[in-house]
């Protein structure tokens, strides 16, 4: 458990990094629209699909791996809290149309981007 557990936050710690260079990245487009948030769930639900089907694919890999690639780094680098936070202050602000353009967006194409990583996984 405890190895599982110094895995697990190996990969989120390289996750909550990552999410973070890439809000930083998207700063100066960010202006009315939190695209750093919206950009790692979108990445992140795409490497989730294509880890999981390459796990899925080569079961012989190890269970290590999987949980360092998906529960650490991409448990860290995706963010559901900061998302509904996000949505939250919309709602607050009165700008529904971001935040029906924002929730959409990022359901939608977070369960395209599951299925894509998948099949690619898949080919």
């Amino acid at each position: 458990m405890l190895r599982s557990l110094i895995i697990v936050g190996a990969g989120s710690f390289a996750g909550g990094a990552l999410r973070y260079l890439t809000s930083q990245l998207m700063k100066p487009v960010s202006e009315g629209f939190p695209f750093g948030t919206f950009c790692v769930n979108i990445i992140g639900c795409f490497l989730i699909g294509l880890l999981y089907g390459l796990f899925a694919k080569y079961s012989s890999t190890s269970s290590d791996w999987c949980l360092l690639l998906t529960t650490g780094l991409c448990g860290g680098f995706t963010t559901f809290s900061t998302f509904c936070n996000e949505s939250v202050s919309m709602a607050q602000n009165g700008n529904w149309g971001t935040l029906a353009l924002y929730v959409g967006g990022s359901v939608a194409l977070g369960l395209l981007a599951v299925l894509l990583g998948s099949a690619v996984a898949a080919k």
